[in-house]
């Protein structure tokens, strides 16, 4: 990357002079700012902010500008992230038999629409073994059951550990993710098909037919303790009619769960979402 750049998300109680004081750490180092933008959730009294610059001409060395910053954010009792930009996060991707956001993320990252690396594919059905050879990636079956759950999510992390996994995308991983697992590997994108917070769970689209519902969607979110209930990154829908039949809102809502994930994983390769508490700001 010729022209790499930084950036930090911050999260801190809200006060005067927050935008000076991270602006002016750039400056005084040299810095050149590229992109700057911020939100005050004022019934929460948080500040938040994205703010890139570019490394070119920057006086600190990549591994000072953690500690330096750290100096000036700690009386701000702020939460932050530092990310660069030509450091290319590690992806394994989760599937069970459905293929179409497989597919679309594959075919996404090859037509170069994100900066990635996708080395791994788990599934918990043999299916989709085809796909991966298909496009030189590896992949590993690991059935899970009730009963080898905890066993089997162990072979799981010592596979991302393996693979230095950064992000884990479910990819229509019909199967919940243990609190355990969640707890030792945190970074998990899922795609739900449903507008959350309609229709948790399972049979959404049937569920919602059953309704008579006049709009259905797709949502993608960050993996929690709680059911189909963390983050939200992105959510977007369709309409439907009463000539719709089940199948009908299948086949739309398929067409949304690539285009709401790959929005997704995107925005999150890209240090454009902020998350705090069960929200996120997405610096678009």
């Amino acid at each position: 990357m010729s022209n790499p750049t930084a950036t930090l998300l911050i999260s801190c109680p809200d006060q005067r002079g927050l935008v000076a004081k991270i602006a002016n750490f750039i400056y005084a180092n040299g810095g050149n700012i590229i992109h700057a933008d911020q939100h005050t959730d004022f019934s929460a009294g948080l500040f938040l902010t994205r703010i890139e610059w570019q490394l070119n001409g920057f006086n600190l060395p990549k591994d000072l500008i953690a500690p330096a910053f750290n100096a000036i954010s700690q009386p701000l009792g702020a939460k932050w992230q530092l990310h660069f930009s030509d450091t290319i996060p590690r992806i394994a991707i989760w599937v069970s038999r459905q293929d179409h956001c497989l597919y679309d993320l594959i075919w996404r990252h090859r037509a170069k629409e994100f900066a990635a690396e996708i080395p791994l594919i788990i599934s918990n059905h043999p299916h989709l073994k085809v796909v991966a050879d298909q496009f030189g990636i590896d992949f590993h079956h690991i059935p899970i059951t009730k009963e080898n759950k905890p066993e089997q999510e162990t072979k799981q992390i010592e596979l991302l550990r393996q693979y230095k996994i950064d992000l884990v995308v479910l990819a229509k991983y019909m199967q919940i993710v243990s609190a355990d697992f969640i707890t030792q590997f945190p970074q998990i994108i899922n795609i739900h098909h449903s507008f959350l917070p309609a229709f948790v769970g399972a049979n959404p689209y049937h569920r919602a037919f059953e309704r008579g519902v006049k709009i259905i969607g797709a949502t993608s979110h960050y993996i929690t303790t709680d059911l189909d209930a963390g983050p939200i990154i992105e959510q977007d829908v369709v309409r439907v009619s009463h000539r719709d039949e089940v199948e009908d809102l299948v086949r739309k809502g398929k067409d949304l769960e690539r285009v709401v994930l790959a929005r997704a994983v995107r925005l999150h390769l890209r240090n454009r979402v902020l998350v705090y508490g069960n929200r996120t700001v997405v610096f678009e």
